[in-house]
């Protein structure tokens, strides 16, 4: 069964990719690869989830199956093996969950292109990549699937190979990941140096060996545990596009919007997340790279939300918030809250996807236009799409009955919790209050650019083009279908897991994440979650209510945290909600469109319009320098220093001597008997004097 959940997509993918076009006509052909793919991929989805409910809940024991010897070289040796635990069922779900939703959404929505077979062949190819990467049980395979993914996303994102700007993303992804790849292989070899092995349970059961060993590093000397944990991590941020090198992660919205949902709620940009927490071991004993984690987190959390409150560019909108929330992700791991990490990854999956499919709905309805100062009132055209997209703001704006485990939109329990974590680890990580305190900020920019989109979509005047409008129609079942149940996620995902992912810690990750006993992290888990079951006593709450109502209401402790704590990010969610109604509902839409191209906008405004000039610095210097380097070993080393000495230096030459020479054809018969003369004088004299010294 394993076997199968795994290869079904990378069969599918051969199937569409290599016979998809000699099935027949171009529509029959279109036909059968949709079919083959996406049947595979419901078929890996509904066994992810049998899977998923006898690793997490059931009697399925973890274990490894082998598969072959991939590789054997020297003292190192790696298998091709699948690693069953909870950590890859919870991947598996996700994984081929939303992949095989996505499959089904494009039918709809790609049914005008002509290179069906083409695209997806390419979905399911991304798929078994990631599928590779989360069921390695090594470091080499787990590699193997981190490249597979990043070249299936460049396929993926310059899908529309003719249009210049596709090619520029696709290239642009590639390149700013190779970056943070030769972060991610030089850990690996610095792990096989360190332990002599690449299988996680070996590393892992020997890293308290090395705890104290330091390693020669870039001229100085580091502990190695903190450089592997560091390189890793410079791996992950480029996958999962954190803070200085998350600039290809808006540009890859050129691909077809199937291919941002997949690459942006499930598969892709979690893959540094789902490293992380699978290195666990190698982070917990790296407290300064995880101090660094939290606090990159924390920053690309606000950094991005704060672009994506004024961007017009309705996938561009929701590309920002991907990253906003990798960030929280990405904090979360920082402080050692591993599981509600990969439970807001969980959570993520469904909105984020049901943000993206609905981003495409109205695409497709609006005849391919993209802007929101185009867009507006037509929540009537598309009924079905609207009322997805407002489950998908509740979820990621986190709605909920703060301190209730039992109510609330699937945000609101895995978003919280990576709140609560960073406010309950603010005593032993400086960089965990910072984290709070910019999860709290990043909420309340969620909440208002995400209002803000649905505001200028689907609600006053319609902007754009009269006959956009009239020709404007809700999507056909086959994209329908996938937001339904994408909508029943996002609402139920976070109440029906919060307890098996956060409180029931031991029970259901089985030590595939820290918090069972044993661990150090035993102390921090218990006191986060499990107190979740406990209530304060009553001279506890008597020793507030002396203080007065207010007191009481704020500071009593509630699953063992004050109770503004808890309330906090509601606050600050409904704070955002009622900023963006006031300005795009009570104020007119319109006339600050006009504002903003009379007066240019303000320069805050432009700042944040233009990604806080992160794509011009970097052209101002790491692109452009890169271009004049090259010019410089082309121009100077390799034409005239290796060809001008070389291949064309020695040309020249030859060519040179042999016009010289040339010169002595004259084709006049004294001249060479002039020339023989000389000769024979020389051989004379060589001769004579020959004779003369013996």
């Amino acid at each position: 069964m394993y076997q199968l959940i795994v290869f079904a997509p990378l069969l599918g993918a051969i199937i569409a990719g290599v016979a998809g076009t000699r099935f027949g006509s171009q529509i029959l052909s279109a036909t059968l690869s949709k079919i083959i793919t996406t049947g595979l991929l419901f078929l890996s989805a509904i066994l992810s989830w049998v899977v998923f409910m006898g690793v997490g809940f059931g009697d399925s024991p973890d274990q490894t199956i082998q598969l072959f010897r991939w590789m054997e070289v020297g003292d190192m040796k790696a298998d091709w093996a699948l690693k069953i635990d909870t950590l890859t069922a919870v991947m598996l779900v996700v994984v081929n969950s939303v992949s095989a939703l996505v499959h089904l959404y494009s039918w709809g929505y790609m049914s005008d292109d002509k290179y069906q077979p083409r695209f997806f062949a390419y979905l399911s190819l991304f798929t078994f990549a990631m599928l590779m990467l989360v069921t390695s049980d090594n470091f080499i395979q787990l590699f193997f699937g981190w490249e597979g993914v990043g070249l299936a996303s460049y396929l993926l994102i310059g899908y529309y190979y003719k249009k210049p700007s596709a090619n520029a993303a696709a290239i642009k992804a590639f390149v700013t990941n190779r970056v943070g790849d030769v972060g991610l292989a030089l850990g690996i070899m610095t792990i096989f140096l360190m332990f002599g092995s690449v299988n996680f349970d070996v590393v892992f059961a020997a890293l308290e060996g090395g705890a104290d060993t330091t390693l020669p590093f870039l001229g100085g000397e580091f502990n190695a545990i903190e450089l592997i944990a560091f390189l890793l991590f410079i791996g992950a941020m480029g996958k999962s596009a954190q803070f200085v090198l998350h600039v290809w992660l808006p540009d890859a919205m050129e691909g077809p919007t199937p291919v941002s949902a997949l690459i942006h709620a499930a598969t892709m940009v979690t893959a540094g997340v789902f490293l992380v927490c699978r290195a666990h071991p190698i982070f917990e004993l790296a407290p300064f790279t995880s101090g660094f984690i939290t606090t990159v987190g924390a920053f690309t959390a606000l950094f991005a939300a704060s672009v994506a409150l004024v961007q017009n560019d309705i996938k561009r909108v929701i590309a920002y918030s991907t990253c906003s929330q990798l960030g929280y992700m990405f904090f979360a791991a920082g402080v050692g809250a591993y599981n509600a990490a990969m439970f807001h990854l969980f959570t993520h999956a469904f909105f984020k996807a049901l943000l993206f499919l609905c981003a495409g709905s109205v695409i497709h309805a609006l005849h391919h236009e993209q802007d929101m100062r185009k867009m507006g009132g037509i929540w009537r055209k598309v009924p079905w799409t609207y009322g997805a997209m407002i489950i998908g703001t509740l979820a990621i704006t986190g709605i909920g009955i703060p301190g209730s485990y039992t109510w609330g939109f699937a945000g609101f329990f895995s978003k919280d919790a990576i709140i609560e974590a960073a406010y309950s680890a603010r005593g032993s990580s400086d960089a965990a209050i910072f984290a709070f305190w910019i999860g709290i900020t990043a909420a309340l920019m969620t909440s208002f650019y995400s209002w803000r989109l649905i505001f200028m979509t689907f609600h006053g005047k319609f902007r754009g083009d009269q006959h956009t409008l009239d020709h404007a129609h809700e999507s056909p079942w086959n994209m329908r279908a996938p937001l339904v149940l994408l909508s029943l996620g996002a609402i139920f995902a976070g109440a029906i897991f919060h307890k098996y992912f956060m409180k029931d810690y031991g029970a259901f990750w089985h030590g595939a994440l820290p918090g069972v006993a044993g661990d150090h992290h035993a102390a921090i888990s218990n006191t986060l979650y499990a107190a979740a079951e406990t209530t304060a006593s009553d001279a506890t709450y008597g020793k507030y209510e002396s203080k007065g109502f207010i007191d009481w209401l704020l500071f009593r402790p509630v699953h063992g945290y004050p109770f503004w704590v808890l309330l906090l990010p509601l606050v600050a969610s409904v704070t955002g909600f009622v900023i963006a109604y006031f300005m795009y509902i009570r104020g007119s839409v319109q006339a600050k469109i006009d504002h903003i191209r009379e007066t240019g906008g303000s320069p805050l405004y432009n700042f944040l319009l233009n990604k806080w000039y992160i794509d011009e610095l970097y052209d101002a210097t790491v692109v452009r320098g890169t271009r004049k380097l090259g010019d410089l070993f082309w121009k100077v080393g390799d034409v005239r220093i290796i060809d001008g000495l070389g291949p064309n230096g020695v040309a020249k030459f030859a060519s040179g001597a042999a016009k010289r020479v040339s010169k002595f054809q004259t084709g006049y018969l004294y001249h060479y008997a002039f020339v023989m003369l000389l000769g024979v004088a020389f051989l004379i004299l060589v001769a004579f004097r020959g004779t003369t010294g013996g």
